[in-house]
């Protein structure tokens, strides 16, 4: 039974960019439950993994896709931000592997 209070699911992928064979390779995926804004869970997601990483050269994203058929594509250049810093309830929502590189 679905109702308009209920929590939507968002899911998010982790994609690494294989230059040499031009496909995208998922590294990580998860899922949140608390109706996050998808494009600020893509954020978080992909600043917690890239936090502490040498990229050597590679390229990466996070696809966040939602419940209703939204789809967002978050890159390391919507990350440029200075002044943005991860919502304490996005955090929360995360694997700990990922809360932790952005503590």
């Amino acid at each position: 039974m679905f109702s308009e209070d209920m929590s939507c699911c968002v899911k998010w992928e982790i994609l690494m960019h294989e230059r040499f064979s031009d496909v995208w390779i998922c590294k990580g995926f998860g899922r949140a439950s608390d109706g996050a804004d998808p494009t600020e869970l893509g954020r978080a997601v992909l600043a917690a993994y890239l936090a502490g990483r040498s990229p050597r050269g590679e390229t990466f994203r996070v696809v966040v896709r939602t419940d209703d058929g939204g789809q967002f594509v978050i890159t390391p250049s919507q990350l440029a931000d200075p002044g943005w810093k991860a919502d304490p309830a996005i955090c929360r929502e995360l694997p700990v592997y990922l809360r932790n590189a952005l503590a």
